[in-house]
């Protein structure tokens, strides 16, 4: 017998699979992120006046939580809040009347987002912030269109961590990015449906994969604004003077994606990966 006319293509998988896949999205630009990647990110400290510690976060998280406008908003959502990073930045933004619901689906990640926001908020913040543990993507089945402003931190495929842990890069597999766009999709469709007509919700991430990104936000108009009225994207703009009292940061650039903003780490000093976009939506789903 004759050889096969063709092999199935090879699937993509382990530190190989890894870097064929993001090569050939960043192209030579792929080298230099995972340089990047294996420098030792600064991060920034956030400390409120009248909070009992500080915190450690990448100045890439604080611009996104920076980006959600907050001024005039009463009910606040951090849809996926742990370790509570964002939680920080968005209390401490939040108008003195606001409420802030922050929740986190891991019953221990939950714990560790309590006890941050008991020591590194002031008390007179901490008592306006409700912490839970629940799943997110359940939300919209109890309640609806009942927040004006919500922050989604969606779970990733996080690939600065998987380069530099040698375990989750042998393991990696494009399966891996499919279960993860179901997770996130489940998520971002509830937050919409959580969100009051006029209200603003930012999605991020810190994944570098298209589909957990724009992607997101491609399917979003599929299926809520198929005539382009039913939300509209908003560009950042991030008022460094919210936040001057509570960190000394250079804000890092960002760069333009389809349908939001990117920030990558060889041009951002080290920041990111983060990924975020900003929507406002405009009409009831009622």
């Amino acid at each position: 017998m004759g050889k096969k006319s063709a092999e199935k293509p090879k699937k993509l998988s382990g530190e190989e699979g890894f870097n064929q896949y993001y090569e050939s999205i960043y192209g030579p630009r792929w080298e230099g992120l995972k340089e990047t990647f294996a420098r030792e990110n600064q991060p920034v400290e956030y400390k409120i006046p009248g909070a009992e510690k500080s915190y450690f976060l990448d100045s890439a998280s604080v611009l996104a939580a920076l980006c959600l406008p907050l001024k005039g908003a009463e009910r606040i959502l951090d849809l996926c809040a742990a370790p509570g990073g964002k939680t920080l930045v968005l209390a401490s933004r939040m108008d003195p009347e606001a409420l802030l619901s922050s929740n986190e689906r891991s019953p221990e990640r939950k714990h560790r987002l309590a006890v941050v926001v008991e020591t590194c908020l002031p008390l007179e913040i901490s008592a306006r912030v409700k912490t839970s543990c629940s799943d997110g993507s359940t939300w919209c089945t109890r309640q609806s269109e009942c927040f004006d402003r919500i922050l989604l931190d969606a779970p990733c495929s996080s690939e600065r961590h998987v380069y530099l842990d040698p375990k989750y890069l042998k393991d990696w597999s494009l399966s891996r990015i499919k279960t993860v766009t179901t997770e996130q999709w489940a998520l971002l469709s509830s937050a919409y449906r959580l969100l009051q007509p006029g209200g603003i919700l930012l999605y991020s991430t810190c994944a570098l994969c298209p589909e957990e990104n724009d992607g997101m936000i491609s399917r979003l108009y599929k299926k809520f604004n198929k005539d382009g009225s039913a939300f509209e994207l908003l560009p950042p703009s991030p008022e460094l003077s919210e936040i001057e009292g509570f960190t000394k940061i250079t804000l890092p650039q960002y760069e333009k994606t389809e349908f939001g903003y990117q920030i990558l780490p060889d041009t951002a000093n080290g920041a990111g990966p983060i990924y975020f976009s900003i929507i406002k939506k405009n009409n009831t789903l009622l």
